[in-house]
């Protein structure tokens, strides 16, 4: 029987899991030695790479002394929670990486709550030792506190400390060892990480919880096997979560090594493998025994709290840009993306839209910047929370925040939170001089929220939040004050007419810039939208005059993300998306159809 340890590395986003994970790839000695490894290997989408984040939990396998110790990278920011959550149920033993100088955030409180629910052992990793002002005995108290407040039982209190930094590639027990190399940690997982449970002679059980694809076999399940053993070739039993049941071969049998997969022919109890020849194989599916079905727990996943709707690009400059415009192209991505990512839902609403509802901003924008980089063309509309009815009372998502600011910026964000109905739980000093803020903020109230905030702290400021539960409706909240400026005429536009809109407010495009009525070029100084013609030419005349050829200069533009985009826009506007530019633009593009749609809002309002 195999020697199996399965482990999870958890931690708030950018302390350095995927690092990590490059160190304990190379130091185990599962890349031959001319193997060339990118750095953070694991990030293998192009947007994880650009980025620096993990947005797909991915496992990987080393091998260390006579043990195989299967790895799961998981991403730490909390809009890919729903990916964390299953993926601990498959594992024995989590590595909990803190960041010696930022300490316990929101999101390691989010997934430790997880792992203590399943009774799981931390091995607590302060990682980034090296910092000069990293505080490893503060963040080790933190932890424990913070463990204390989630109910840990006493075994798990007693938790194993190592003190790291994964760039260097060294960990150690005591802060006055010698700097090495990991051994330490793979003693400690050795040590502290239980081996699996169950039998390789008992009934097959193994439950499916990350999906891949492959265009010859089609869906692929990664799945943990609890009891018994998978062959390749044998038949087995695959139940739904509803109960539903259907019987299918193993195609193929899939194993880890490293960043390689390995066709094998036989897995048993502990192991994680991928298995193909299923045609709906889904998260949470159980592959069981024909002969003794006995199906695992379906897994629990938390409900979207965000949703967006994407529908048809129906303006001027429509096909113009994008490959796959029509609404069959949309819903058939759309859909695609449904199959393999189980923390989003979509529902198609006719007239050639759909509400994708998901965990948050960055989860929908980075399915949306997938979509545009394939070649994509579409309109979002503005991020709205998703509300539920419990007995009668409206409910919705609230989020805890935490802030880090330096303290001349404390009083203004304080105050503009205020306004979005925030509540202060917590302040502390931190040792670089800067304030640590705590609030318990309506969901609502975030969006929007990145871009001022930014500007407020003049880029200093650090915003994390995760999910905390559904409240009473708090009522509405303070958003964008500001107005836009909008684009009277289709056409090029000019720099001469742009130098003289410059000092009406923030511009978002630069000359040249293919625009159209009813698009929005810039943000106003002042509250209320205003009309502007980015198009007007220099009155040529035959007449000298001083200063009649000064140069133009023009301020560079705000250039906007798609994220960025999705925040700043008000219920009135629409985020553009093709894969050469994200544009802005008001729903209705005729300024009468506006003024009687702000009309009918307030007749309602006040009605």
């Amino acid at each position: 029987m195999q020697k199996i340890k399965n482990i999870a590395v958890i931690a708030h986003v950018d302390h350095g899991k995927t690092t990590l994970v490059d160190g304990l790839l190379q130091q185990s000695g599962t890349f031959a030695a001319h193997q060339e490894v990118e750095e953070r290997a694991m990030d293998s989408n192009d947007i994880e790479k650009e980025r620096g984040i993990t947005i797909l939990s991915k496992n990987t396998a080393i091998t260390y002394g006579d043990h195989k110790i299967n790895i799961i990278d998981t991403p730490g920011h909390a809009d890919f929670g729903g990916e964390v959550e299953r993926v601990l149920k498959m594992v024995d033993g989590v590595l909990l990486l803190v960041d010696a100088q930022e300490g316990v955030m929101p999101q390691t409180k989010f997934v430790l709550k997880k792992a203590i629910e399943l009774g799981l052992q931390p091995i607590v990793v302060v990682n980034k030792i090296d910092k000069p002002a990293a505080e490893p005995e503060r963040v080790v108290d933190e932890v424990f506190d913070l463990l204390v407040a989630l109910e840990a039982s006493d075994e798990q209190l007693e938790f194993p400390v190592l003190y790291a930094a994964a760039r260097d590639g060294y960990a150690k027990w005591d802060l006055s060892d010698e700097n090495k190399d990991l051994t330490p940690l793979f003693e400690a997982i050795l040590e502290h990480v239980p081996y699996p449970e169950g039998s390789p002679d008992a009934s097959t059980q193994a439950q499916v919880f990350t999906l891949d694809y492959d265009n010859f076999v089609g869906r692929i399940g990664v799945t943990r096997i609890f009891n018994g053993r998978v062959k390749k070739g044998d038949e087995y039993l695959l139940i739904k979560a509803d109960g539903e049941k259907a019987k299918s071969r193993v195609s193929k049998l899939i194993g880890f090594r490293g960043l390689d997969r390995i066709e094998i022919d036989e897995a048993e109890a502990g192991d994680i493998v991928a298995v193909a020849g299923f045609n709906d194989i889904d998260v949470g599916d159980t592959v069981a025994d024909p002969a003794n079905p006995l199906p695992l727990d379906p897994l629990h996943i938390e409900e979207p709290t965000l949703s967006v709707i994407f529908s048809v690009n129906d303006g001027p400059l429509a096909g113009t840009e994008g490959k796959h415009v029509t609404s069959n192209k949309i819903r058939e991505r759309l859909e695609k993306e449904m199959e393999t990512n189980i923390a989003m839902r979509m529902e198609p609403l006719g007239d050639a839209s759909f509400k994708v509802s998901g965990r948050g901003e960055l989860q929908i924008g980075i399915l949306a910047e997938n979509m545009r980089r394939e070649g994509f063309e579409f309109l979002l509309a503005r991020p709205e929370v998703v509300i539920k009815e419990e007995n009668g009372v409206r409910m919705e998502p609230f989020e805890h925040l935490v802030i880090d600011v330096p303290e001349e910026y404390q009083g203004t964000v304080i105050e503009k939170l205020g306004k979005r109905k925030a509540e202060m739980v917590s302040m502390t000093p931190m040792p670089d001089g800067t304030v640590r803020i705590e609030f318990e903020i309506p969901a609502r109230g975030l969006i929007g929220f990145r871009s001022e905030f930014l500007t407020d702290t003049k880029g200093e400021g650090v915003m994390n939040h995760s999910f905390l539960e559904y409240r009473p409706y708090t009522g509405s909240v303070e958003s964008r004050t500001q107005g836009a400026l909008i684009s009277m005429d289709n056409g090029e536009a000019v720099a001469f007419s742009l130098y003289n809109l410059q000092a009406r407010g923030i511009l978002f495009i630069e000359p040249q810039a293919k625009v159209y009525n009813g698009m929005v070029i810039g943000e106003s100084a002042r509250p209320g939208d205003l009309e502007v013609n980015p198009l007007k030419g220099k009155q040529l005349t035959n007449m000298r005059s001083a200063g009649a050829d000064d140069a133009i200069k023009l301020v560079p533009p705000r250039k906007l993300t798609l994220e960025q985009a999705m925040e700043w826009i008000e219920d009135d506007e629409l985020v553009e998306v093709t894969p050469e530019n994200i544009r802005i633009r008001k729903k209705h593009l005729d300024p009468a159809a506006r003024r009687r749609a702000l009309r009918d809002k307030k007749n309602a309002a006040q009605s």
